[in-house]
């Protein structure tokens, strides 16, 4: 029987409460031992964009469920521009699919997302991963630097993009980068629709939004009580590492994990080491 992966998982749909037609899909073990896995991407991706390496290592102890929010890739409607309005939105998802209780993996603006969801249904998250990301009103959040924007605004993200945006300069990090690239092209059938740049518009819109410096919206992070696992490189461009302290600092309930010569794409670079330290987290 072929093993059911990110590589080969049916492209679903479900209709929610608010008109929205969500693309995802959903794999992995599904006795009921565990708490599904609901895994929300980073700026202008689709469901190609999750790493096959992490998200099966991760569907070998939980169910997996990856989405396209709203007006993203394949889901319809209009993408919001603010990212309270994108966590209404995988609210809206959750429910539409009768998932009473999960854990959240967010990563870079899913973990924006992943934070507001939290907050908004704290009865529903059982725990939360946040990967990449970082607070509202953080550090250097509010515009990208000027050689990640300059990248971010291109009309393609290519491969040499995808290595100057999401991995260190060392040749160490550009060879787990190219290998990352490589299993990003494994689905060969069924991809997702690609993302529109009035996606990509909304999505600079909600980033620089919830980026506006403001260290009295750090206070919001101590209402959220369930075990975090919070994780970056040690040198994230594109959300600066010094923001992962902070949700750290500020989530009563936080372990902090930082991995060494990587950047914004960490999870990408280790997706064996992570996924192990997220089944074990989720585990407990």
């Amino acid at each position: 029987m072929t093993k059911v992966g990110q590589a080969n998982a049916a492209n679903l749909t479900v209709e929610a409460a608010n008109g929205v037609k969500y693309a995802y899909r959903r794999f992995g073990k599904t006795d009921g031992s565990a708490a599904p896995l609901v895994c929300f991407v980073h700026y202008r991706a689709n469901l190609d964009n999750w790493d096959p390496a992490l998200v099966d290592a991760l569907a070998e102890q939980r169910e997996v469920i990856l989405v396209d929010n709203v007006g993203v890739g394949g889901s319809s409607g209009k993408t919001p521009d603010t990212v309270t309005e994108m966590a209404h939105g995988a609210i809206a998802f959750v429910d539409a699919l009768k998932l009473p209780r999960v854990d959240l993996l967010g990563f870079s603006l899913g973990g924006f997302v992943a934070q507001e969801f939290a907050l908004m249904r704290p009865h529903q998250v059982r725990r939360l991963v946040l990967a990449g990301t970082g607070p509202q009103g953080g550090e250097g959040m509010h515009m990208y630097v000027p050689e990640v924007l300059e990248v971010a605004l291109r009309e393609k993200i290519d491969a040499d993009a995808i290595l100057t945006l999401f991995f260190e300069k060392s040749e160490s990090s550009r060879s787990k980068g190219r290998e990352f690239i490589q299993r990003l092209r494994l689905r060969q059938v069924d991809r997702d629709l690609p993302v529109t740049r009035d996606t990509v518009n909304a999505h600079l819109t909600a980033i620089s939004t919830w980026g506006v410096p403001d260290a009295s919206k750090l206070s919001r992070l101590a209402a959220i009580k369930q075990p975090t696992l919070v994780a970056n490189g040690d040198n994230d461009i594109m959300v600066p590492t010094a923001n992962t302290s902070l949700l750290a600092k500020h989530i009563p309930n936080a372990q902090l994990r930082i991995y060494p010569d990587a950047g914004h794409a960490f999870l990408f670079q280790y997706p064996e080491e992570f996924a192990a330290e997220v089944n074990r987290f989720l585990g407990r």
